[in-house]
């Protein structure tokens, strides 16, 4: 890589950026054009982040949507692993993590689930049996091209995303001219468990037939050990006179190994101008084994801070390793055809969840009562009697162990014709096509609990290996799972069967959307503007089971509706370097497969049920901005967008209407009216080539989101109808994300912050907030070097979580604790061979 040439390169011949976009667009999209009527210009190598962010700069200008984009440089100068990680960089996207690795994406305040993901324009199934949203940790940073969020959808998407739609692009030959190779080692340090973890990825590509063939290859490969300490209450706050008190809390330690295995195979075929054949394949194993200790601890009265009680205690261990697969493939042809150009494709992807025969549960209590209690609110450690730590105090109570599978497959088909005209003095592009969607959910889970007192509740004692490395208080010793797997392959597990849980959880969802589309471009000297709409025809149809008072009941479920979904798109360049935008687009997002649910339980005077006949959520868009380049990878952006969603989702208990009337609980999910979200945000990066050196190797990126929401939730409570307004969940107020950077000669440097505000993470009883659950902010401050050595080597040092920011989730109020987790930090190094 040369850093030093995106810096200090200048081209001999003088010609407007909109000149170059336009002939860069041309040679891409349209192969009969470019060979025709472009003059071939001398060749100006530049790469560099600075280079690579230049080059997303230009598609972002060109598109007819407002859209982010992220290439491969961007990604590789920056200690992202996965590409969530990746896309927290981008402007209003911030990441929910999972032990401390970024793993859903949100956008614009959204919800993971009310955004899309697709591999090389594929939509990609969810592994998990509850949600739609994908978790991107199963995708590696290392096989990936170029990462795209377009925030406002044209009529030839898919219409399934309010937030935005993100399409992973893998590694195409295409991409480079002539043979390319990069290979990568190294291994990570994770500070929490002391433990060091291998990496490596390998990408290769050329051209052949006399560049007409295009082969690209990858593989990655990434085990890191790594681990978490936690306490939580759950928000489990009561009062003691005017003091808080608890009710009870937990203490948890994480002990996880993750591994990322990921291979992609791209075809394309090229044999004349105006023709190409494609295929494009991703495969991506993700496998995550944990083990949790937890340590449980009830107070027979709630307790204030420092003082001690009677208190009742449990230990408890899940131990399970967990396999995501995500395979997708795509293959298709784009050809001319005198006056129109003609695109087919078809797409199969697949993804599961496989949990085989896992530790759920493996519970042990102590017949004792101790004098305990807690000492600080937001961080509680236990105090009190040392012997609550004694393993020969505490009995096998159950082993709970369960086996699952789920699995997630769509198949597509799709053609576009488009066609270039011109009419009267309007430059017109006119596109329309249809695609048909199949897609199938199934989940299929295995639970069986054994009672310790059929075994004489044997002495915790006899299933202990070490100790717990815990840093807020003495833990006592550790279950382990080798001695608890041994006893339960000692006994006939048929006998413990829990087939009322087993079979209600058991579904096959199908999903079929039958869609079609047209839309037209006009376009007049720095005027474009595109209007069509898109139908989509869902037929949905759901399988399962219910049980009623002990009786199963086969639940069958039918959905149909037809949504109509106009679009506008307004781009006006005002010169080469100014563009204003506007959109006024519809979008729908179908409820979560946790939500269709169709079993039930019904027992007595309660109900927990799915609802298979919910309404999808429609959103109505309105985005206005105006963005202007400043020079030679420099931006400055500012975007209103207002969404409004009918049929907002959310979790409620019908008990006291209806049919439900005489029952104490009936939780579920229902459609409430609207809920409105609006918001702001900015971007601005530049390079600092005109400094004096060395100052002039500097860059500097930085956006901000500012995002507030309005929905209201109501239902029953003691029979009385009630209703409040909250903000949506996972909505933070503000998403901030900078990077100070450097680059010139061999050197490299980044320093990455990324910040979002507190958001609603859980909303409690619906007739108050206090026991809604809201996260803390959290700040993350990443750092990376990277050191050139001769051509075509690199070092690369890079360490995660520099602050050791840790994740706290309290109770309404800010000191009350619901869950603290501390992650340390993480390095990396390793030495990078390619072809730059």
């Amino acid at each position: 890589m040369y850093p030093d040439a995106a810096i200090n390169a200048q081209p001999t011949v003088v010609f407007s950026r909109k000149a170059l976009v336009i002939a860069l667009t041309a040679a891409l999209c349209s192969p009969v054009y470019a060979e025709e009527n472009t003059t071939v210009l001398d060749t100006i190598q530049v790469t560099g982040q600075a280079a690579s962010l230049d080059s997303a700069l230009d598609v972002q200008q060109m598109a007819d949507n407002i859209l982010s984009v992220v290439h491969a440089d961007d990604i590789g100068q920056l200690p992202d692993t996965n590409a969530a990680e990746a896309l927290q960089r981008l402007p209003g996207v911030s990441i929910e993590r999972d032990q401390g690795e970024g793993r859903y994406v949100r956008i614009r305040g959204m919800a993971p689930d009310f955004n899309s993901v697709t591999i090389n324009g594929g939509l990609v199934p969810a592994p998990e049996s509850d949600v739609r949203a994908v978790a991107l940790d199963v995708l590696p940073s290392g096989l990936i091209s170029s990462l795209e969020i377009s925030k406002t959808l044209t009529p030839d998407q898919d219409a399934n995303s309010i937030g935005g739609t993100i399409d992973v692009k893998t590694i195409s030959a295409f991409d480079h001219e002539g043979m390319f190779y990069s290979v990568e080692g190294g291994g990570s340090h994770d500070t929490n468990i002391d433990e060091t973890s291998p990496y490596g990825v390998a990408a290769w590509s050329n051209l052949f037939a006399d560049g007409k063939l295009g082969i690209a290859a990858g593989i990655s490969s990434d085990n890191r050990e790594f681990g978490s300490d936690n306490t939580e209450t759950g928000g489990a706050w009561g009062q003691s006179g005017a003091e808080p008190a608890l009710e009870e809390f937990e203490r948890r330690d994480y002990h996880i190994t993750r591994e990322r295995l990921g291979g992609v195979f791209n075809m394309d075929y090229r044999p004349q101008a105006g023709t190409s054949y494609y295929l494009r394949s991703l495969l991506s194993s993700y496998s995550d084994e944990e083990t949790r200790q937890r340590h449980n601890i009830e107070f027979d009265d709630p307790q204030t801070e420092g003082s001690l009680g009677d208190t009742e205690t449990s230990r408890e261990l899940k131990s399970r390793e967990e396999t995501h697969d995500i395979n997708s493939f795509q293959f298709g042809m784009d050809r001319n055809m005198g006056d129109w150009d003609l695109g087919v494709g078809a797409g199969i992807s697949k993804s599961d969840q496989d949990t085989p025969d896992y530790i759920s549960s493996a519970e042990f209590v102590s017949g004792e009562t101790y004098q305990a209690g807690f000492s600080n609110s937001r961080k509680p450690e236990l105090i009190g009697d040392a012997a609550i730590n004694s393993a020969a105090d505490y009995e096998l109570d159950a082993i709970e162990m369960e086996d699952q599978y789920t699995e997630d497959k769509e198949h597509n088909l799709h053609v576009d014709l488009e066609r270039y005209f011109t009419f009267g003095d309007l430059d017109n592009e006119l596109k329309f096509g249809a695609k048909i969607s199949r897609r199938e959910k199934s989940n299929e889970l295995t639970v069986w609990k054994i009672d310790g007192e059929d075994f004489g509740n044997p002495s915790m004692a006899d299933f202990v290996s070490g100790g717990v490395d815990y840093p807020y208080g003495d833990y006592g010793p550790a279950i382990s799972a080798s001695a608890v797997h041994d006893f339960v392959n000692g006994i006939d597990r048929s006998d413990y069967l829990e087939e009322e849980e087993s079979r209600i959880n058991d579904f096959t969802m199908n999903e079929d959307i039958d869609a079609a589309y047209i839309q037209n471009t006009f376009s007049k000297d720095m005027w474009r503007l595109l209007a069509g709409f898109r139908y989509e025809s869902t037929d949905f149809t759901a399988k399962g089971t219910g049980v009623e008072d002990g009786s199963f009941r086969d639940v069958k479920a039918d959905n149909n509706y037809h949504d109509w979904l106009p679009a506008l798109h307004l781009r006006v360049d005002l010169d080469n370097d100014t563009t204003v935008r506007a959109a006024w687009t519809h979008s729908v997002v179908r409820p979560t497969f946790e939500q269709l649910a169709p079993g039930f339980v019904i027992d007595g005077d309660e109900a927990e049920f799915g609802d298979p006949d919910l309404k999808p959520m429609k959103a109505a868009n309105f985005d206005l901005g105006i963005e202007r380049r400043l020079g030679f990878a420099g931006v400055m952006s500012a975007y209103l967008f207002y969404k409004e969603i009918d049929d907002f989702i959310y979790n409620t208990d019908l008990a006291g209407s209806g049919m439900w009337s005489d029952f104490s609980a009936a939780e579920t999910f229902s459609n409430g009216d609207k809920a409105k979200v609006h918001g702001l945000e900015l971007a601005y990066s530049q390079t600092f080539r005109q400094l004096p050196a060395p100052w002039d190797g500097l860059l500097f990126t930085a956006n901000a989101t500012f995002t507030d929401s309005d929905a209201t939730i109501d239902g029953y409570v003691d029979g009385a109808f009630v209703s409040r307004d909250i903000s949506l969940p996972s909505q933070s107020d503000l998403t901030l994300n900078a990077t100070l950077g450097y680059e010139k000669g061999p050197l490299g440097l980044r320093l990455a912050i990324n910040h979002k505000s507190e958001y609603l993470s859980e909303v409690g009883d619906i007739d108050t907030k206090e026991g809604d659950l809201y996260v803390d902010e959290q700040t993350q401050y990443d750092f990376s070097a990277h050191y050139r050595i001769g051509r075509n080597m690199q070092l690369v040092f890079e360490a995660l979580n520099l602050s050791d920011e840790e994740y706290y989730v309290y109770t309404n109020d800010q000191g009350l604790n619901a869950q603290y987790e501390s992650y340390g930090r993480t390095y990396r190094l390793g030495i990078k061979v390619a072809s730059f």
